[in-house]
């Protein structure tokens, strides 16, 4: 398990641990939360759990860094994630990514809880760089990303996906350390 704890007035964020699965079913099974993010949609509590160990833990071991848990401090509750991921399908690049519980969107949480991780992953872990993807109808989480000083790099598909009928060209984000500093 990584050590991090990084906490503001409204947000506690920590690893995910045993015990999360039922957050992160809730999360990921609502096809509101889901629509642009190219994943699939989890059906179970189990699922959420195997997701947990074989991809969120998995990350913490093999690169010492992840998504993180989000938890809303006024009411004492798991609403999501944030963190920096690993991805070793884009050359070994790692990417800011977050998701909420719908009643939560709209104030500024994706905002707060972004700046808290790229503080984390600039000073912390020392990443020199950082992207970001968004859909292109996904205007809010790109003005995110935009606050936080990413521009836009490219249009293009994810890797992999170039081939995949159902899917689309997305936004490629970045953001290197040196700017976010200035």
């Amino acid at each position: 398990m990584i050590d991090v704890k990084l906490e503001s007035e409204r947000l506690l964020i920590r690893p995910f641990q045993l015990g999360d699965e039922e957050a992160m079913f809730v999360l990921n099974s609502n096809p509101i939360v889901q629509k642009y993010t190219g994943d699939t949609i989890i059906n179970s509590v189990e699922e959420a759990k195997d997701l947990l160990i074989n991809v969120v833990f998995e990350d913490y071991k093999n690169h010492g860094y992840g998504r993180l848990a989000v938890i809303y401090k006024p009411d004492n509750k798991l609403i999501g994630f944030t963190g920096i991921k690993y991805l070793p399908e884009t050359g070994g690049e790692s990417d800011l990514g977050y998701r909420f519980l719908p009643e939560y969107w709209g104030k500024g949480i994706a905002t707060e809880s972004s700046k808290m991780s790229l503080d984390f992953a600039f000073k912390n872990l020392n990443l020199k760089r950082i992207i970001g993807f968004t859909e292109i109808e996904n205007i809010a989480s790109t003005h995110v990303l935009e606050k936080m000083g990413f521009k836009i790099t490219k249009v293009d598909f994810y890797p992999g996906e170039e081939n995949d009928p159902t899917k689309k060209p997305i936004n490629w984000l970045e953001l290197t350390k040196e700017e976010y500093e200035r």
